[in-house]
């Protein structure tokens, strides 16, 4: 077969550094994507987050008038209507504090999963990242012009990124707006905003901490099999001698699981929104009060400076690593 090389003038139009920045993070998502893990994952993930819209969706129609917790209450008789009219008139004059109170508790209960899913989705990209580029010496084609290191560190970056979004930031989000859709009453979406901010606000503090360990656990190594032990090592096994109660201070910061942890109590407040529904609510049973109450001091961060400092250690060391081996060898 005969070919000519053709060495007329490029005509087409550049496509600009961001092209080459998105390439990147296309490419790794769609390596992701292609894998049975990564899409049980993201069946779990948005599994949670129809959860939310369940949640919240049932705690807003089943308070309104004809709404088939009223039904079910008339077929039970005079004393659950009874009940169902209370708990209304709490809603009515109280919206402050048992719908910012649910949504509080909706949205501090799925930290937990959009944490655990990021970490289990990292565990899987992280040998991606940086250690095989090392490994293979692609890193010097890659930082090779066009391509700079600011390129690479976004791209690698916006991995991470597009990761969190998709288990854990987009069906939070998804599962609120969709809720909220079908909302009876504007206070539901008044009052549950508050807390999706904290939840916003939580989800970009993990984000920060775990792209910045992540870059710097795959940047460590030239081999995949190091980076995933250092990665579960951090997680798990730092995180399970962080776990009991009377584990040392030192010990319970350095683990990065831990601090979320503290970090968490004290971003979303579940302590005060426990705490202000026993003590504003007019409940009768004072049985359930202190319960309240003493959940309400469980829930109270011990250790929130220290877990920031934790954080800012890890962010710190591993934005070292990474930069440090961010060059040709």
């Amino acid at each position: 077969m005969d070919s000519s090389l053709d060495l007329s003038r490029w005509r087409e139009a550049p496509r600009g550094v961001a092209y080459r920045r998105w390439c990147i993070v296309a490419t790794g998502l769609r390596q992701l994507l292609r894998t049975r893990y990564f899409k049980f994952l993201l069946s779990v993930a948005w599994s949670g987050g129809l959860m939310i819209a369940v949640a919240g969706f049932a705690f807003s129609q089943s308070l309104a008038s004809g709404g088939w917790l009223e039904n079910f209450a008339v077929r039970l008789g005079p004393r659950a209507e009874a009940v169902f009219t209370v708990i209304t008139g709490l809603v009515a004059m109280f919206p402050d504090v048992v719908v910012h109170g649910v949504f509080t508790l909706i949205f501090w209960a799925h930290s937990f999963l959009g944490l655990w899913l990021s970490l289990l989705a990292l565990t899987v990209l992280v040998p991606q990242l940086i250690t095989r580029d090392r490994g293979s010496n692609a890193l010097i084609v890659y930082l090779a012009r066009p391509l700079t290191s600011t390129d690479y560190l976004l791209g690698k970056l916006g991995i991470i990124v597009g990761v969190l979004v998709l288990v854990w930031t987009g069906p939070m989000l998804c599962g609120w707006l969709l809720s909220m859709l079908f909302a009876t009453d504007r206070d539901f979406i008044v009052y549950s905003f508050s807390p999706l901010l904290r939840a916003l606000l939580f989800n970009g503090i993990a984000l920060v901490a775990l792209a910045a360990i992540a870059l710097g656990v795959s940047a460590l190594g030239r081999k995949t099999q190091v980076a995933t032990i250092v990665w579960i090592g951090l997680w798990l096994v730092l995180g399970g001698m962080a776990a009991p109660p009377l584990a040392p201070d030192w010990i319970k910061r350095a683990s990065f699981t831990r601090d979320l942890y503290e970090v968490r109590q004290e971003v979303f407040r579940l302590d005060t929104a426990l705490s202000d529904a026993a003590a504003q609510l007019p409940l009768l049973d004072q049985r359930f009060v202190t319960n309240l109450a003493a959940a309400g001091k469980k829930a109270e961060p011990t250790d929130f400076n220290g877990a920031l400092a934790g954080l800012g250690i890890f962010v710190v060391a591993s934005s070292f690593v990474f930069f440090r081996k961010l060059r040709p060898e």
